[in-house]
């Protein structure tokens, strides 16, 4: 479960398609390069336990890096492609990055940054950025050949957070974990998406968010051949899945309303018969977006709740909310709790703050407060994302909202959520965000 075994099996089969650009990197060059850089890495000083910052829009050269860190037992940072110099330096900062890397087209806020922070290494890919050394050109001084001291690195991801600074989120390493090792979205995807090295997964958005970058790498472990689009747009969508025939793909609710809005006969002109598994998350989905995603694609939509944390996860099938509509599932990784202010349980189908069971807590890196704040007064293996919800008789979860985003007026709890469902299915609305101002 690894593209190094896939490269000796499989060596000329496609790893990712760029979609727009065509590029194509097979499976022995994905290995290859990923190496090189592994190389260089160590060439750099970097050894097991660091941390590198990858500040990029989607690339090809995306997945050669993450895949020669997560090789070398690094920690690589994927840094928001849409933050400021001041914002990137704050991250490389505080994770305690080694090594950026920009891509050119992020040059100008990169070339902000570099002066910004007290670090001395800097690659660039897809192009030159004054004072970087360029990455394409540096690794190929290196062999092909895997690292000596091979052993599994991770991702370290920031929360976008609801207040103040973004969050880092740094998962302990193992030492001498083997590259190749299971872990919990494997299983989940070979068992819920029935993925497998046949199919072919379509990622629609950013590669810095978690969802994206986990389920692009677990598929890539799988033997699946990636699609990846620089950008999301609804019509090239729909043109990516008929021309590559997709199989599966990862989705949010705001690209379900971006392909309902085009025109029916747009729509309909074509062919998304090859999905076999679509599965979306990250915000609630409006009730009547849903129901005509289904009616449209068929009860091949399923739906999940979790966080970049990954202290737990729920999960409902199509056939389940069609039957529970609203919920997002019942757990299937964690034991879900729903309480409240003082930690006590609160009855089946009342609102409380939900918690996960059973699972490590959260780490937020250099955040002591808030990873007690997570945490249950009552029982403190329990943790919190800080959503708010509640569980009907048959064990499904339903998101309200954030509790953070709750606006209080005259006493009563008001959640934007609400608000935002019903205003984002108005023909004429394309996005809408509901937020509380002092009156």
């Amino acid at each position: 479960m690894h593209p190094c075994h896939h490269a000796k099996t499989h060596p000329d089969k496609a790893a990712y398609i760029m979609a727009a650009s065509g590029e194509t990197v097979t499976f022995k060059q994905l290995d290859e390069r990923s190496n090189q850089i592994a190389h260089a890495f160590r060439d750099a000083g970097l050894k097991p336990g660091d941390t590198i910052a990858l500040f990029a829009e989607n690339s090809a050269r995306y997945f050669e890096i993450c895949w020669a860190a997560q090789r070398s037992g690094l920690y690589f940072v994927c840094v928001s492609s849409r933050l400021t110099a001041p914002e990137v330096k704050y991250i490389i900062e505080d994770s305690g990055s080694s090594l950026l890397i920009a891509s050119a087209g992020k040059g100008d806020v990169a070339k902000q940054a570099k002066q910004l922070v007290a670090i001395d290494q800097f690659w660039s890919i897809d192009g030159d950025i004054e004072g970087f050394q360029r990455l394409e050109t540096h690794q190929s001084a290196f062999p092909v050949t895997p690292i000596a001291d091979e052993m599994a690195g991770t991702d370290m991801l920031y929360s976008s957070g609801t207040t103040g600074r973004p969050k880092g989120i740094r998962p302990p390493l193992e030492r001498d974990m083997p590259i190749d090792a299971d872990n919990v979205l494997l299983q989940i995807t070979r068992g819920m998406a029935a993925a497998g090295p046949d199919s072919v997964y379509l990622s629609p958005a950013p590669l810095y968010h978690a969802a994206p970058l986990r389920w692009c790498m677990t598929f890539t472990r799988l033997g699946a051949t990636l699609v990846v689009m620089e950008k999301f747009d609804p019509e090239a969508f729909l043109d990516c899945v008929q021309a590559h025939k997709t199989t599966h793909v990862q989705m949010v609710p705001t690209m379900f309303v971006k392909l309902l809005k085009l025109p029916e006969d747009v729509r309909k002109s074509y062919d998304v018969a090859s999905l076999q598994f679509v599965i979306h998350a990250a915000a609630p989905c409006p009730i009547p977006v849903k129901e005509q995603m289904i009616e449209w694609w068929g009860p091949i939509i399923d739906e999940y709740y979790a966080g970049s944390e990954g202290n737990g996860m729920t999960w409902a099938k199509s056939a389940e909310w069609l039957e529970h509509k609203g919920t997002v599932g019942r757990a299937i990784f964690g034991e879900l709790h729903v309480c409240d202010e003082n930690g006590d349980e609160v009855p089946v189908g009342s609102e409380g703050q939900i918690y996960f069971g059973g699972t490590t807590p959260p780490n937020y890196h250099n955040d002591p407060e808030k990873n007690a704040s997570a945490l249950n007064p009552k029982h403190p293996d329990w943790s919190s994302l800080g959503d708010v919800g509640k569980v009907d008789e048959d064990g499904f979860l339903y998101l309200t909202d954030r509790k953070a985003f709750m606006i209080i007026s005259g006493g009563v709890n008001i959640y934007p959520q609400e608000a935002e469902n019903v205003l984002i299915t108005h023909p004429k609305v394309a996005d809408v965000a509901v937020i509380g101002v002092p009156d």
